[in-house]
């Protein structure tokens, strides 16, 4: 049949999936379903011809009318050929345009009455123009385009016929099915031939793109294959040498514990995107190690592994008074701070920040802690600590990075909650780096620690569950924001009487084991120890005292050795300076008798409380005041305090208005190397300058603190405890404190306080009645206290128009 003569016909319809037929293109179709073999069948017993309409939708497998296009090519069926599984190829070259009208009713396959699409156009300047516009585009197309063979090219210039060039160059187009659809369903061939020019210069753009990403991926992978094929020769290297190659082996291991970890969703995804990595790199490169590593140290921590903890009150101060003696507030506080976790199941509490000087147990109470709750006890020292990145971490950019000291420690420990020791908090200093006590407010700071962010890890981690407790010998040099996060407990220095049992019960008993020697062969009375505690050592805690005693046993066990008995060698303090030498440090004593000028104060240092003498004399002059003895600013200034108190009560204790201008007073505090601060000598040094312009001795068994006014007013002082037992030592009798601080007594053993006489005060010159060895309590005072001195009245005693200072 002659499909170009006839406008209406009736012909088997042959859906298609994916391909769009045109006319004057031959295309070889594999034909599956049923109704498309038969209507092959049908069109082969009559004249081939069969209309090819593309789907709507290609994965639809049971085709109705609705699900295809109207519009399609009339073909004819060049060859038929069936296979063996059953289908069908089929050999079709398309004809004409043409469209459905309607669908004919058929049981078998689809039949339709379809009339051909007319195609006329004009031949004029712009079809020619579009025409040559079309060949050059599609001889660049097919200069990118490889797969279009040159004859097409070259049969393409050839033809003058827009329809079938636009027909022709759409059938080798890589375009979606889509727009040839849409190129099919144009009956203009201007109209399709524009369309088709736009087409191909987009397709150009895109090809050229492919081109370039193909050329960089291509020298990639010459790369990668020239490091696979050296990759390969070293393993076979290694295998002659019989080295194992297992890194198969333990990407499957290392992913099995990836399965097995139990972490937080960030880090989980996190660890599975860089095994990914891992499994595409080559095991001998550098960045797979550094991969590798990273995966190490995400699995190695503890995310979840909790140790069971145990919080009996009762047991936990059991174990503290085991391990500790005396610390009475440090420890009450531990168990209040135990209780409450113990009730609220959750350590998010204060931070701990025990304050005090060395060797008074501050490390030691935080691994009774941890011994007291069931807990792994952590400890990392940050004395010297000055970069930053030792808290937080490297970021894994930097060669030979790690995470910082905190997860350092939480994979060493291998809990999640453990007791926590940040060791000399107040060591660490600032340079260029940055500052570590700033990254420390993150760790320490409950609102936040949960989602700590280490560099070098790059997920949040959660601390919220460990015991931090933190150490510190002063506060001053702990940033204020820092301190605000933690809570303090001030561990204040030993007692001589908590020395002495501390001795007795612990450092004794160690040393003994540690220089192998047995009970029976040593003895310590209690008058050594306390020796060894006043002439050998000057401390607030007890390290040296333990070496002192150490040093005691190991001559002991020389003679033991050397005797070759089991006699006992009884230490007592007639016999240290044999095993220790001289006396190292001398402790305050009060003098022998009462002396004019010469008072005993007390004060307060870091390894416990001191008696400080103060002596004043006068000499012939012009009413100089000198302050020696290395005495800081406070001190000085306090004197001159005292001055001024003495100058303004001359008239009521019997002194002439213008004592000072005849004589010089010269103010001297012992042991001049040593440098004294501080307000506390203030009542001390006005007894002696009283003591010295009226020639009335001091008590010798009387010491005394406190800070004084110009008006004679007594202040309250600090350090009150360690003063007393000082006194105490020194066998003074009786003691005046500031009224103020009667309320710190109670801090202070009861065995002091019964052995001496407190006096407390709120006047100077209740100090002076105490104080001054008189014949009668009120010869002291021979006038009323006066009214402060007016501008007027001065005038009158000093005739000169200036006002004097001093």
């Amino acid at each position: 049949m002659d499909l170009l003569g006839i406008n209406r016909l009736t012909v088997p319809l042959l859906p298609l999936r994916d391909i769009v037929i045109f006319p004057h293109m031959v295309a070889p179709l594999f034909i599956g379903r049923e109704k498309s073999i038969k209507a092959l069948e049908n069109a082969m017993t009559k004249d081939r011809t069969v209309f090819l309409a593309t789907q709507i939708d290609a994965k639809t497998d049971i085709p109705q009318e609705k699900d295809i296009h109207h519009i399609g090519t009339l073909g004819t069926i060049l060859q038929l050929l069936r296979l063996p599984d059953g289908t069908v190829k089929a050999l079709i070259e398309g004809k004409r345009r043409a469209g459905i009208q309607h669908f004919i009713p058929n049981p078998d396959f689809f039949l339709v009455e379809v009339e051909r699409l007319a195609h006329e156009f004009k031949n004029d300047l712009e079809l020619k123009a579009l025409l040559r516009s079309i060949n050059s585009t599609f001889e660049a197309y097919a200069k990118i385009n490889k797969k279009i063979p040159h004859e097409v090219v070259q049969s393409i210039e050839s033809i003058n016929d827009p329809s079938r060039l636009a027909d022709i160059i759409a059938a080798h187009l890589g375009v979606k099915i889509e727009e040839k659809q849409k190129l099919l369903e144009l009956a203009d061939p201007s109209a399709r031939l524009e369309k088709l020019y736009a087409l191909m210069r987009s397709e150009i753009e895109i090809l050229q793109i492919e081109h370039r990403i193909k050329s960089r991926v291509k020298k990639q992978m010459e790369k990668t294959q020239k490091d696979y094929y050296l990759n390969e020769q070293m393993r076979a290297i290694q295998k002659e040498m019989g080295e194992k190659d297992d890194f198969k082996s333990e990407l499957k291991e290392l992913e099995t514990k990836i399965n097995r970890k139990r972490m937080s969703k960030e880090a989980a995804a996190k660890i599975r995107n860089e095994f990914k990595k891992l499994k595409l790199m080559s095991p001998m490169s550098a960045e797979a190690t550094v991969v590798r590593n990273y995966i190490d140290w995400l699995l190695a921590l503890p995310w979840y592994n909790l140790s069971r903890t145990k919080i009996d009150i009762n047991e936990a101060e059991r174990i503290l008074d085991e391990d500790h003696y005396g610390l009475k507030k440090p420890k009450e506080r531990i168990s209040e701070y135990l209780a409450v976790q113990s009730l609220v199941k959750k350590v998010r509490g204060p931070i701990l920040c025990l304050v005090g000087p060395p060797g008074v147990g501050k490390t030691s109470i935080a691994k009774s802690v941890a011994r007291a709750t069931g807990r792994s006890f952590i400890r990392l020292s940050l004395g010297g600590v000055r970069d930053e990145a030792e808290i937080r971490g490297h970021r894994r950019t930097y060669i030979g990075a790690m995470p910082g000291k905190i997860i350092q420690s939480l994979r060493k420990v291998k809990t999640n909650n453990p007791v926590f020791c940040l060791d000399e908090v107040d060591k660490m200093s600032t340079d260029f780096r940055g500052d570590p006590a700033a990254a420390l407010l993150e760790v320490l700071d409950p609102e936040q620690n949960m989602a700590f962010n280490d560099h070098y890890m790059d997920v949040d981690y959660d601390l919220s569950d460990i015991m931090f407790i933190t150490t510190a010998n002063t506060l001053y040099s702990i940033p204020l924001p820092l301190q605000d996060r933690m809570e303090i407990i001030r561990l204040p220095g030993y007692t001589e009487d908590e020395k002495l049992n501390i001795a007795k019960q612990f450092l004794l008993r160690k040393q003994q084991n540690a220089n192998g020697l047995k009970p029976e062969q040593i003895e310590f009375s209690d008058n050594a120890i306390l020796s060894i505690v006043r002439e050998y050592t000057k401390e607030s805690g007890v390290r040296n005292l333990e070496r002192e005693i150490a040093s005691v046993c190991r001559k002991v066990a020389k003679e033991v050795l050397k005797s070759g008995t089991d006699k006992l060698m009884k230490v007592s303090s007639s016999s240290i300076a044999k095993y220790l030498g001289v006396q190292k440090y001398r402790y305050g004593k009060t003098e022998e008798k009462n002396e004019v000028g010469l008072t005993t104060g007390l004060a307060w240092t870091e390894v416990g409380g001191e008696l400080l003498q103060t002596e004043v004399v006068l000499m012939p002059g012009k009413g100089r005041l000198i302050i020696t003895g290395k005495l800081g600013e406070v001190m000085q200034e306090s004197a001159q305090a005292a001055m001024s108190y003495v100058r303004s009560r001359a008239n009521s204790i019997g002194l002439p208005l213008d004592f000072y201008q005849k004589v010089d007073i010269h103010i001297h505090v012992p042991e001049g190397a040593i440098p004294k601060d501080g307000p506390s000598a203030g009542i001390t040094i006005g007894t002696s300058i009283v003591s010295a312009l009226l020639k009335k001795p001091v008590k010798n068994d009387v010491a005394m603190t406190g800070e004084i006014t110009l008006r004679g007013r007594v202040l309250p002082i600090g350090g009150l405890k360690e003063k007393m037992i000082a006194a105490n030592r020194a066998g003074v009798k009786t003691v005046i404190i500031p009224k103020e601080n009667e309320k710190d007594l109670k801090d202070i053993p009861n065995n002091i306080l019964r052995s001496m006489n407190i006096v407390p005060v709120d006047h100077m010159d209740q100090v002076l009645r105490e104080a001054l060895a008189l014949n009668h309590p009120d010869e002291l005072f021979i006038n009323p206290m006066p009214e402060p001195f007016s501008l007027f009245q001065l005038e009158n005693i000093i005739p000169s128009p200036e006002i004097r200072t001093h």
